[in-house]
């Protein structure tokens, strides 16, 4: 049984800002079959680079003001499916992210303030009975 993997943390540049978020243990888990990467947010259809978002009283939205909490939706309906047909049980996930936040997610005001939440994919991937493990503190990291 594999892992999903938040693509970033694999060493994909999928990052609202074009870059990644590489961590040795997570692109193990890719290299080796284990881990199967997902983006939430590209699976939603946004593109990359894109505008940062952040978590605002139920929405997702972008520093502009934008509302994107439909592409964020899809995109976690996407990785519920994923996790479905890969048949898997746990997920390794990036931290603080409005797709993939365990436990802590920025506040919404851009000020890299953190307050207690989980982000949207990660929220429906645990509501699905995925096992959620945060960058900081996994086995993998």
């Amino acid at each position: 049984m594999g892992v999903l993997v938040s693509a970033c943390l694999a060493g994909e540049r999928c990052r609202y800002d074009g870059g990644h978020n590489r961590v040795p243990g997570a692109a193990a888990l890719v290299a080796t079959g284990e881990g199967f990467p997902i983006c939430p947010e590209v699976f939603g259809g946004l593109p990359c680079p894109r505008p940062p978002c952040e978590l605002q009283g139920g929405r997702v939205v972008s520093r502009e003001g934008a509302d994107c909490t439909a592409a964020y939706a899809a995109g976690a309906a996407q990785a519920v499916e994923a996790a479905r047909i890969l048949g898997v049980a746990a997920a390794l996930l990036k931290a603080r992210s409005p797709s993939c936040g365990i436990g802590r997610v920025y506040d919404g005001s851009f000020s890299h303030q953190l307050v207690p939440g989980d982000g949207v994919a990660a929220r429906a991937l645990a509501q699905a009975g995925l096992t959620l493990y945060s960058e900081e503190g996994s086995p993998w990291t």
